[in-house]
């Protein structure tokens, strides 16, 4: 596959979308409550057609999801992380909804060709932020237990956060309006959730920040294999 600009920016984008449409489809029969178990489906149905379309931008979608090795994918570090308990789930959706809905909302205001789709897609992250934050609210300012939760997992992923603004060669938004618009809605909701706005750091040293290059934390290797098992096993294989 010839590298472009164009194709560098469909494979992180496209990434993104695949690996946290994985990871919470792994929730399918385990979720807390039927209700939650179809809404999470859902948004996992939506960040896989968002990234059937980014990937094929870039070349066959399916030899692109299934064939690649570990370090060929472009996915933040974030979206990769295992899901944790629902309070980690949560939290890595508010992280990442809160990034993709702006980060689309000013892709879809230009005329780059990645335009239609964010225009198509922000009405659908727009829920996805939506959903998050609800439940950040109702688990932050909830019992002691949910409280701590959230807080532990706020902490915990916060460390990965930094990675969504580094510059992707292919998109064309200010990133750093883009990463103060995410600190000010993401702490909000947090304040509004009785949590307090983690001060881990964001940045600097390989705490985070890689995924873009290819080197990816431990889980992923595991997900990974297991996202692709079926096809590799039955290479050719039509339904």
């Amino acid at each position: 596959m010839t590298v472009t600009a164009g194709s560098t920016a469909a494979l992180a984008l496209g990434d993104d979308a695949l690996v946290l449409s994985h990871r919470l489809g792994e929730w399918a029969g385990k979720a807390p409550v039927l209700e939650e178990e179809v809404a999470l489906a859902n948004i996992a149905l939506d960040l896989l057609g968002q990234a059937r379309v980014l990937l094929s931008m870039a070349g066959d979608e399916d030899e692109l999801a299934y064939l690649r090795e570990e370090r060929d994918f472009r996915n933040l570090q974030l979206v990769e992380q295992p899901n944790g308990d629902f309070a980690h789930t949560i939290t890595r959706q508010l992280y990442f909804s809160t990034y993709q809905r702006l980060l689309y909302a000013e892709l879809a205001a230009g005329d780059g060709q990645f335009a239609p789709l964010a225009a198509k897609a922000v009405k659908e992250v727009a829920y996805h932020q939506d959903h998050a934050e609800q439940w950040t609210l109702r688990l932050g300012d909830g019992t002691a237990e949910s409280h701590r939760r959230m807080r532990e997992a706020c902490e915990a992923l916060w460390r990965y956060t930094a990675e969504m603004f580094h510059p992707v060669e292919g998109v064309d938004v200010n990133w750093k309006d883009l990463e103060t618009s995410w600190l000010e809605s993401v702490s909000a909701v947090l304040r509004r959730a009785t949590l307090d706005v983690p001060e881990g750091p964001r940045s600097g040293a390989w705490t985070a920040g890689a995924g873009r290059q290819g080197l990816h934390t431990e889980p992923f290797g595991r997900m990974l294999a297991e996202m692709q098992h079926l096809h590799r096993s039955h290479p050719g294989a039509s339904w």
